[in-house]
């Protein structure tokens, strides 16, 4: 874990600069709130909104965050209005939360605008239950809401937009079908149910904390596809959260909620958040719990008891997701990974059929775009194997099986990079045999995919001096695609990789 976050790559130095404008827009959101003469639960409310639109919107463009930030408000202020006026109305109030949370999943089938505004509008509801809200606080805490909005958007689109000297990244849509096939909604429905069994559960545990236990429940699903991804994703919450109490109970507690070191102490857990959360899960949920822990601190109801209950409403919130996953429409590994593998292929394809076109001095094609479409579909290719690659997995078969198909498909990608490059050479001169090569690699994937996507543009059939970098890259593609064909389609095994 260590390595996986401080030795990772982190090109133009995103993450940093990700995290740095994150502790500088919620801490100008803060600021403003205090100058505003809002209260402790004004300021919280106001930090945790502008963690939210610096956090979780994602969309491909500028101008289309710019848009997803806009609304963030629209669907938070319902949502806190709800939480607050059901307040003394536990029934009403459980049922709506389930809604929420059924909702927010549900929402993700819109791309990342969904996703964002369902995680906004689930948080909006837990910091109410996190801070009590009545009725008679919701001008204070519409007023937060919407001037650390404000703040965040300053920040990250006219203080420090570095995106706009970004190649934009291509959107790649989730998996589609309909009704219970599509994913969102599976999904959805099982987010309910393990969301419904630990508020039950949670309640009984403690009537004054048991939105723990369903936060659990949510973030758990975030992010995830399939039923090994979540049981993945819920391991390293509980081992993020364990970790967080113990340095919790050396660090916070012994602060007593003092106000100057808490907060320069939660602005360094916000930075954490923010840079590991692209590389690992455990430590971005270990500087979530210190976070929480400090915040509890400045509120003045920190104690070692209390940190025992967050633990213990953690485990039922990742109880609550495994049993949802296991036993409501699950959504089996295979089936994720098989698809993400098939996509990727597909995209192999692609952006050979744009090399092969560039090559043959076609100024119109941009194999580059495609590159960058690869490297997403790989990375989430990465995400829905990480269960059969995981340290605890007693499957070694599968294991290895898992482990050779990421090396084999890292080998595509590297090889499809050295060929957009030369492809990009205007100088570069071709032959026949490089079209014919193309058109092997092509059928290569095609045979992989089952399914004939359409065959490479032809090059110019006069001989002239062949580049050898390309043929090379080529031969590269073309063994790693040969390949391919035992771990993906072992006879003797299920043809699935899982």
């Amino acid at each position: 874990m260590l390595k996986r976050v401080f030795v990772a790559p982190d090109p133009g130095r995103t993450r940093l600069r990700f995290a740095a404008r994150a502790v500088l827009g919620i801490g100008l959101a803060v600021v403003v709130c205090g100058l505003a003469g809002h209260s402790l639960a004004g300021a919280v409310t106001g930090g945790l909104a502008a963690l939210l639109a610096l956090f979780t919107v994602t969309d491909t463009t500028v101008r289309g965050q710019a848009v997803t930030t806009a609304l963030l408000p629209a669907v938070g202020l319902p949502v806190l209005a709800a939480a607050a006026e059901l307040h003394d109305h536990p029934v009403a109030r459980d049922l709506t939360f389930l809604a929420v949370v059924g909702a927010g999943v549900y929402a993700r089938r819109w791309g990342p605008r969904g996703h964002s505004l369902g995680v906004f509008a689930f948080m909006t509801f837990f910091v109410a239950q996190f801070l009590q809200a009545t009725p008679g606080q919701l001008p204070e805490l519409y007023a937060a809401v919407l001037l650390s909005v404000l703040a965040a958007a300053a920040v990250r689109f006219g203080l420090w937009c570095y995106e706009r000297r970004l190649t934009p990244a291509p959107a790649v849509a989730p998996p589609g079908g309909t009704g219970l096939a599509r994913i969102t909604t599976r999904q959805a429905v099982q987010a309910t149910v393990g969301a419904g069994f630990a508020l039950v559960v949670g309640q009984l545990v403690s009537g004054e904390r048991w939105y723990w236990a369903v936060g659990a429940t949510w973030w758990i699903f975030v992010n995830t596809t399939s039923r090994g991804e979540t049981l993945v994703r819920g391991f390293r919450r509980l081992l993020g959260t364990v970790t967080g109490i113990g340095l919790g109970l050396l660090v916070a507690v012994p602060l007593h909620g003092a106000a100057v070191p808490s907060a320069l102490l939660a602005a360094v857990c916000v930075f954490g958040i923010f840079y590991t959360a692209a590389v690992s899960y455990t430590w971005m949920m270990l500087c979530v719990t210190l976070l929480a822990e400090l915040l509890y601190g400045l509120l003045g109801v920190l104690e070692p008891a209390l940190l025992a209950l967050r633990l213990v409403e953690t485990g039922i919130g990742a109880v609550g997701a495994v049993l949802a996953v296991l036993f409501v429409l699950p959504v089996t590994t295979h089936t994720v990974t098989d698809a993400w593998i098939q996509r990727a292929l597909r995209c192999v394809h692609a952006c050979t059929a744009e090399a092969a076109a560039r090559l043959a001095g076609a100024d119109d094609a941009d194999p580059a775009l495609r590159v960058a479409e690869l490297e997403l579909l790989l990375g989430r290719v990465r995400l829905a194997v990480a269960p059969l690659v995981h340290p605890l997995n007693p499957v070694l078969g599968r294991k290895r099986r898992a482990r050779r198909v990421l090396a084999l498909l890292d080998d595509c990608a590297r090889e499809i990079r050295g060929l957009v490059a030369v492809a990009a050479d205007p100088e570069a001169s071709h032959d026949a045999r490089l079209a014919a090569a193309c058109r092997r690699v092509q059928g290569a994937v095609e045979a992989l995919t089952g399914d004939a996507v359409g065959g490479a543009p032809g090059l110019a059939p006069q001989q002239r001096a062949v580049e050898p970098a390309a043929l090379a890259h080529l031969h590269g593609l073309e063994h790693a695609l040969a390949e391919l064909v035992t771990p993906l389609r072992t006879p003797s095994e299920s043809p699935h990789l899982v």
